[in-house]
């Protein structure tokens, strides 16, 4: 399963990190007990929080507790990462995000996160060790994903641009 893996891959890179960290994973699915013994076999667990789920209006509160998000999503045969709204609402809350390259995340993200291949621990690794030892990217971050989403995913900007692929596409 994408979600499995991709966690599991969080896991691996966050046990990868020095210093004072804590992985904080929102909601309880049906892997959690792997991901519960998986934290224990990478001698993590007492850094492993698994928060439970939470109605919508309560994220973004949660998600500006963080001091990034990752969404380390796997492409499935049949599945792709579509949007990752949870991206976006990080963004705005002025969370740095990291996040693979599965379907839209780079997109999304643009140049206002950190993307890396997915299922690339070292990689994921290194992106959560430059957001922790370097403040001025993390702030950089901070800034220009609340930026981008203004400028490209509020509801005004979305219809916005739909008019505007429709008017291009009754012009043609």
């Amino acid at each position: 399963d994408a979600c499995a893996g991709a966690t599991g891959d969080l896991l691996q890179a966050a046990s990868r990190l020095a210093g004072a960290w804590q992985v904080r994973l929102l909601g309880d699915g049906p892997d959690k007990g792997r991901l519960v013994s998986l934290a224990g076999t990478l001698g993590i667990a007492d850094r492993v929080h698994f928060d439970p789920w939470m109605p919508s209006p309560q994220v973004p509160g949660y998600l500006a507790q963080l001091h990034a998000l990752v969404l380390p999503s796997h492409t499935l045969p049949n599945w792709k990462e579509q949007f990752g709204r949870v991206l976006t609402e990080a963004m705005v809350s002025g969370v740095p995000v990291v996040g693979s390259d599965s379907g839209e995340i780079p997109n999304v993200i643009g140049d206002a996160g950190l993307v890396y291949p997915e299922g690339d621990v070292e990689r994921l690794a290194a992106h959560l060790s430059d957001l922790m030892s370097q403040p001025d990217l993390w702030a950089r971050l901070a800034q220009q994903g609340k930026e981008r989403v203004l400028a490209h995913y509020t509801q005004a900007q979305v219809a916005q641009e739909t008019v505007r692929v429709y008017k291009e596409m009754l012009s043609s």
